[in-house]
C-alpha cells in the first residue's frame, strides 16, 4: 500500500499533498524526532561518560562518529519539519522542493573513523537507526521530488524560464 492511498483527505490528491498528510508521514516525522531527542540525550549524559573511558583512538573515532551522527540527524530534522510546515499550510510545496531543503549526499566515513571496535554499543545502535532512516527519508525525498518535477512545479519552472528569454531577447 502506498503512502497516497493511506492519505485521510481528499482522495484527488497525490505525491507530496498526499504524503505529508499520510500516516506514513506521521510514523516517519515522530520516529524521526525520537531519535533526535534519543541521541541528544545519550551524548550529553551516559555519551558523555563513555567517552571519556575510551583509549585516545578510540576517542577520536568516537569523535567522529558522533559529529557524522548528529549532522544526519540534523538533516533528518529539518526535513521532517520542512513536510510538517508544508502539512500545517505553513510553507507552500513549491518551496519546500528547492534544493536547499532537500536530503544532502551521504559521503562514507573516513576510513581512520570508522573502526568500531572500542566505540560503545549504544552510539553504534543510534548511528546504525539513524543511517537507515537517512536511507529510508533519501528514497522518500528522491520519490517525491521526481514526481513532484513532472507535475505543476515544474511547468512553473519552465513558465519563468521563458518570460526571462522573451525579455531578454525581446521576442
Amino acid at each position: 500500500m502506498s503512502y497516497e492511498e493511506k492519505s485521510p483527505t481528499n482522495s484527488a490528491e497525490t505525491g507530496p499533498e498526499a504524503f505529508v498528510k499520510s500516516e506514513v508521514f506521521a510514523r516517519t516525522f515522530k520516529e524521526g524526532m525520537a531519535l533526535v531527542e534519543e541521541t541528544a540525550n545519550y551524548l550529553d549524559g551516559d555519551g558523555r561518560s563513555a567517552s571519556k573511558a575510551l583509549s585516545q583512538s578510540a576517542a577520536l573515532s568516537y569523535a567522529g562518529a558522533s559529529m557524522r551522527l548528529t549532522t544526519q540527524l540534523m538533516q533528518i530534522a529539518s526535513w521532517l519539519l520542512v513536510l510538517r510546515a508544508v502539512r500545517d499550510g505553513d510553507m507552500e510545496i513549491s518551496e519546500a522542493w528547492e534544493a536547499k531543503y532537500r536530503l544532502a549526499a551521504r559521503e562514507p566515513a573516513p576510513k581512520e573513523i570508522q573502526s568500531t571496535k572500542e566505540l560503545p554499543s549504544v552510539l553504534l545502535a543510534l548511528s546504525a537507526a539513524s543511517s537507515q532512516l537517512y536511507s529510508r527519508i533519501s528514497r522518500l525525498d528522491a520519490d517525491l521530488f521526481s514526481k513532484s518535477e513532472k507535475g505543476e512545479g515544474q511547468q512553473g519552472d519552465a513558465a519563468a524560464q521563458l518570460r526571462t528569454l522573451h525579455e531578454a531577447f525581446g521576442r
